[in-house]
């Protein structure tokens, strides 16, 4: 990933949960807000209702590579959690473009 770094810290995705706005559609929703860096930090979270830890495992890779895509798209000097959900097991890492499309013009809407 080009202009990002990886979000590990919990008190960090706690924050862009609550300060976050949001963006959804099936199988996942993703929070983002403006940290006044030149980079993104990304971070990813499945929870057990999307399934065991093949499947979280699963959604995470998709997701992943669905980001790392459409990653210049994106606007510069986010945080961004994207949260899987359960019917994101159906899903290819291509049929998240939309997604990030919709995300990508969710954040420029904001600024």
């Amino acid at each position: 990933m080009l202009y990002t770094e990886i979000l590990k810290d919990p008190s960090v995705f706690s924050k862009i949960y609550k300060k976050g706005a949001r963006a959804s559609g099936s199988g996942l929703c993703a929070y983002f807000v403006q940290n006044r860096r030149p980079y993104n930090r990304f971070g990813i979270t499945a929870g057990k209702k999307v399934g065991g830890a093949v499947e979280r495992n699963r959604a995470k890779r998709i997701i992943r590579a669905a980001y790392r895509k459409n990653e210049l798209l994106l606007p510069l000097g986010y945080d961004i959690v994207v949260v899987a959900r359960a019917d994101i097991i159906a899903k290819k890492s291509t049929e998240l473009d939309g997604f990030m499309l919709k995300l990508s013009k969710e954040m420029n809407n904001r600024r």
